[in-house]
Formats: structure tokens, C-alpha cells, sequence
């Protein structure tokens, strides 16, 4: 598990970040994040991602996700 996933899944569990989320609402909750990033790792690892990446997000609907 990368840092950025522990810290996502950290956040959600202690009630910080509530889903499904934004990369900003992800920034709120894990300010060591820069968004820039944000935006990136999350449909990046999404279902069906095309790069074939790990699978660790449901996208509810363009630029919101969900844990898997």
C-alpha cells in the first residue's frame, strides 16, 4: 500500500474525509498532499483504469470516488 492510499484510507476512517470525494476535499483532510498530485493518483488508480494500474477507487461520477 502506497502512503498516499494509507493516508486516504486513514482519513476515512477517522471521519475526516467522507465519500465519495474530491482530490480538494482529499487536500483538506491530507494537507501534505499537493492537489496536483491528487488529481492525478486518484483516476489514475481507479476501476478500468487504462494504464493498468492498482484498482484502490470507484469514480461515482467524473471527479468523485470512492474507496474500493
Amino acid at each position: 500500500m502506497s502512503k498516499i492510499e494509507d493516508d486516504i484510507r486513514k482519513a476515512v476512517k477517522a471521519g475526516k474525509l467522507k465519500q465519495p470525494f474530491r482530490a480538494a476535499d482529499v487536500r483538506k483532510a491530507c494537507p501534505q498532499w499537493p492537489l496536483k498530485t491528487l488529481r492525478t493518483f486518484l483516476p489514475k488508480h481507479r476501476v478500468k483504469n487504462p494504464g493498468g494500474y492498482r484498482e484502490i477507487f470507484v469514480r461515482v461520477f467524473p471527479g468523485r470516488y470512492k474507496l474500493k
